[in-house]
């Protein structure tokens, strides 16, 4: 399978599958913002989702290349099991957007894990987005063959942002 994703597809196809996820789900995203989804009537925050794969025992990485801003990290703190259960690292030089689905699928585009770029803003509101969701098993190794080099470090010794990198991957690694 291999499928063109655009605008309000991002939430209604993409955001859709993590739910389902059973063993790991990474996320590698240039920017964080508050990000909610529809719970019942009403909404709740992205964060909760991820909170449940992880109380399920699901490996939730998330890879991103600043600091969330100020709505993210007060819904984060009113989910104590992400602070010790979700895998999270920062790179300055993150740009790529992708999300990989238990190893057997991958999300590949432009949309950043923002309300704007993956959520449930109207029409009007929204960015407008593109990407692919592929089953491929060639694209979704490549994909997460790309992530995994960056959240082991593999980049980190020949950087010329380490001045501004307040996550040090390979120092993480030695730790």
């Amino acid at each position: 399978m291999l499928k063109y994703i655009a605008d309000k597809e991002h939430y209604t196809e993409v955001l859709s599958l993590c739910e389902g996820v059973k063993h790991d789900l990474w996320i590698a995203t240039a920017d964080l913002k508050d990000l909610y989804v529809a719970k019942g009537r009403g909404v709740e925050p992205f964060l909760a989702v991820l909170d449940r794969l992880l109380h399920r025992g699901v490996e939730v990485r998330l890879l991103h290349a600043k600091e969330p801003g100020e709505r993210f990290r007060e819904d984060f703190d009113r989910y104590p099991g992400l602070w010790s259960r979700l895998e999270r690292r920062l790179c300055p030089r993150v740009h790529f957007k992708m999300m990989i689905f238990d190893c057997t699928m991958a999300y590949i585009g432009s949309a950043n894990l923002t309300g704007a770029g993956m959520g449930m803003k109207s029409a009007d509101g929204r960015n407008f987005e593109a990407g692919i969701l592929t089953d491929d098993p060639s694209l979704v190794d490549a994909a997460a063959d790309h992530v995994e080099s960056v959240w082991q470090g593999r980049h980190c010794a020949g950087c010329r942002h380490k001045n501004i990198c307040g996550d040090r991957l390979d120092d993480n690694l030695k730790r």
